[in-house]
């Protein structure tokens, strides 16, 4: 059965009031309006609600049966918006995004600084974590979005690509290798080398590429987080197989990215939002930023 709101608002309002004119002027209706939603919901359950003459207006037997059942209806759905409400209001003072570490120090600070100048008042919290725990992220609602490498789309998630990023060979400046315009993967047969855990994006497209190449890479050393193969490079460990802007963040520390060749790994990242689910107008300020910002560095 369809719920008659509107008759039910009429009804409660001309008991409280005890008057078709009065009620019809709290609602800013003309009495002829108020009777047909009076009308119209007594023809739908079927019993008349109110015993009117010229004189007054009272309750039958079945309003005042129905009266407190719609007080505590209309109570409660007012009770479930207001709730709604202050949802949507905390909403849009916090705006929580998940993306890539390397992201984060790269691209977000010039980014949020832009925000900030039009969002004063929004407190920004930002999850610097890898691609599969980004994905469970915005999956539960969590955050609004993630910046991530896409390696498979997921039926829940909407993925929209901005750009790739190729993979690259981090070495110090001072290896042999670093002075080469690219190296293949052949050339590091017998290069001890590190690469990064099965929770990150790169990871199942490194697996699947040598796999199709037939290449069986030295691998040594596995770890969760760049910045942990970092310090393994600079201990002289091996050399580590990273993105080439996760190694870029790093020349400061007298590493250099050599291109990979043969095959060549590209790898896509982009923006991840949950289906289904509009953005609010802050993490959509923040979105478009983001696609103004990245679509410039991949032009």
């Amino acid at each position: 059965m369809r719920i008659d709101f509107l008759g039910l608002q009429a009804f409660l309002s001309i008991a409280q009031r005890g008057s078709f004119q009065r009620a019809a002027a709290h609602l800013n209706l003309s009495q002829t309006a108020i009777s047909h939603r009076m009308r119209k919901l007594e023809d739908e359950l079927g019993v008349k609600l109110f015993a009117r003459t010229t004189r007054e207006v009272t309750l039958t037997r079945a309003g005042i049966e129905f009266l407190p059942k719609a007080q505590k209806a209309i109570a409660e759905l007012e009770q479930s918006f207001d709730e709604l409400k202050q949802q949507g209001v905390k909403r849009h003072a916090r705006l929580d995004i998940a993306c890539l570490p390397a992201f984060a120090v790269h691209y977000l600070p010039p980014i949020l600084s832009k925000f900030r100048k039009t969002h004063p008042d929004v407190n920004v919290r930002i999850f610097e974590t890898p691609s599969a725990a980004i994905a469970e992220l915005v999956e539960s609602g969590e955050v609004e979005f993630g910046l991530s490498m896409i390696s498979t789309n997921r039926w829940d998630l909407d993925v929209e690509t901005i750009g790739e990023a190729p993979l690259a060979l981090a070495c110090p400046a001072d290896h042999p290798l670093a002075k080469k315009r690219s190296v293949a993967w052949k050339e590091l047969r017998d290069t001890p080398l590190i690469r990064v855990g099965t929770k990150t994006a790169i990871r199942s497209i490194i697996d699947d590429t040598m796999a199709a190449a037939r290449l069986v890479p030295n691998w040594q050393y596995e770890v969760q987080h760049v910045e942990t193969a970092v310090h393994l490079v600079e201990a002289g460990l091996g050399l580590a197989v990273a993105l080439n802007f996760d190694v870029a963040l790093h020349r400061g520390r007298g590493l250099v990215a050599v291109p990979l060749r043969s095959p060549r790994v590209v790898c896509s990242y982009g923006l991840v939002t949950r289906r289904g689910m509009p953005l609010s107008s802050s993490a959509a300020a923040v979105r478009d930023l983001l696609i103004e910002e990245l679509s410039a560095k991949a032009a």
